[in-house]
């Protein structure tokens, strides 16, 4: 069977053979568990959206092919690095079952960070899928995870809220659920997706409002 007959299923068996191989480096919130639950959003949110899986699921797949740190300079730029890499690849093993400058917008457009504006509805539906990962409980776990790899605390002694200074995600965590969470939470762009993230927002201001109790401190308002 030629490599453009192979079924999508197969692919996506070379797909995460591939990210696996690349190497994901060490930050704990971009794991294959990560890049996993993406691919099974998109699957989900591309039903509804009539979105075209030949190329939602290779950007989902491949999104995060160049793995940039957080804390580096660089970090805008990881979408299309990634994107490039993963066009590169696909290339070279004669995938053919969808146009690959789709596929490439989609990776590169995922991104927070570069601010991209989707122009196709695959491109929506990864990012949309890519940003769930961030909030909810999971994306407390992901925030979590990456404060303790970059030495940050879990939050101010002095003003856990930030009721009084200003905020500062790179050295409290808490912060972050102010800084990008509840913001990445309004950037929606599927229907499904936006009912998702109320869902999951909602589930961050229970978090918050659960950890003001222990430590004896308000939230802010949301």
């Amino acid at each position: 069977m030629a490599a453009s007959q192979e079924s999508l299923e197969a692919w996506e068996a070379r797909f995460e053979a591939k990210v696996r191989a690349s190497g994901l480096g060490d930050d704990p919130a971009h794991d294959i568990g990560h890049i996993r639950r993406v691919v099974a959003s998109a699957r989900r949110l591309a039903l509804p959206e009539e979105a075209d899986l030949a190329v939602v699921l290779p950007a989902a797949w491949l999104h995060d092919l160049v793995n940039v740190p957080k804390n580096d300079p660089r970090r805008s730029s990881a979408s299309r690095l990634s994107a490039e890499a993963a066009i590169d690849w696909l290339r070279s093993v004669g995938y053919e079952q969808a146009p690959l400058d789709h596929i490439a917008h989609a990776i590169e457009a995922h991104s927070y960070s570069a601010n991209i504006e989707c122009r196709t509805v695959e491109a929506r539906v990864v990012q949309d899928a890519d940003r769930l990962d961030a909030i909810g409980a999971i994306g407390i776990a992901r925030t979590f995870a990456v404060a303790g790899q970059l030495g940050a605390s879990i939050h101010d002694l002095d003003d856990p809220f930030a009721h009084d200074r200003d905020l500062d995600d790179r050295s409290f965590a808490v912060d972050h659920f102010h800084v990008k969470l509840f913001g990445v939470a309004r950037t929606m762009k599927t229907q499904a997706g936006r009912e998702e993230a109320l869902r999951r927002a909602e589930f961050l201001r229970h978090y918050l409002a659960q950890l003001g109790r222990e430590i004896g401190a308000e939230p802010r308002q949301i």
